[in-house]
């Protein structure tokens, strides 16, 4: 039997959504490796956001630089990797693009007042609920040449893990933009 493999994968979106359960679930289902971007920060990152100051580029530059490297290890170890980062910006994804070669990005969406009831209802080492305001106005959506799928948080973690495991295996490991939910 052949082990199918997988583009690098980023589970994006904004703080709430379920980036990390999402992420660590996918990559049990898969027998991948999940890392989660928000370890990746450099120390000063944490201690602005934990103050409730959003990250500029200049902040976020190395972070996802790191998290580019992280992409490209993990797809040349042939192992495959699964990545939790908010990738927010046309322009991050490019630089993650640029670095971890053709990433799929899983983009789960929610409306504002489902993701605030989430970040209200939990402790975040140094993302206050706060910062929700301005990681939705700084989102811009996946464009068509972006290889992602949409996925709605209204749905369990698990429901969206099988609804990715279903539309990677179907396609052979690649996907197209598109919507599951």
């Amino acid at each position: 039997m052949t082990k199918t493999t997988f583009p690098p994968i980023v589970v994006m979106g904004v703080s709430g959504c379920g980036k990390s359960t999402v992420g660590s679930l996918l990559a049990r289902r898969l027998g991948l490796t999940f890392i989660d971007g928000d370890d990746l920060h450099p120390a000063a990152n944490k201690q602005k956001m934990g103050s409730g100051i959003p990250l500029d580029d200049a902040d976020r530059h190395p972070w996802l630089a790191e998290i580019g490297r992280t992409l490209r290890d993990g797809a040349g170890g042939g192992s495959g990797i699964i990545v939790a980062c908010s990738a927010l910006k046309r322009r991050y994804r490019d630089q993650l693009r640029a670095a971890g070669g053709e990433v799929l990005f899983l983009h789960l969406t929610g409306s504002a007042e489902t993701l605030t009831s989430r970040v209200a209802g939990r402790q975040h080492e140094f993302m206050p609920a706060a910062m929700l305001a301005s990681q939705l106005a700084a989102l811009e959506p996946l464009e068509s040449d972006e290889p992602h799928i949409l996925l709605d948080i209204r749905e369990s973690p698990a429901t969206l893990v099988e609804q990715v495991h279903l539309a990677l295996t179907n396609d052979g490991g690649t996907t197209a933009s598109r919507s599951v939910a």
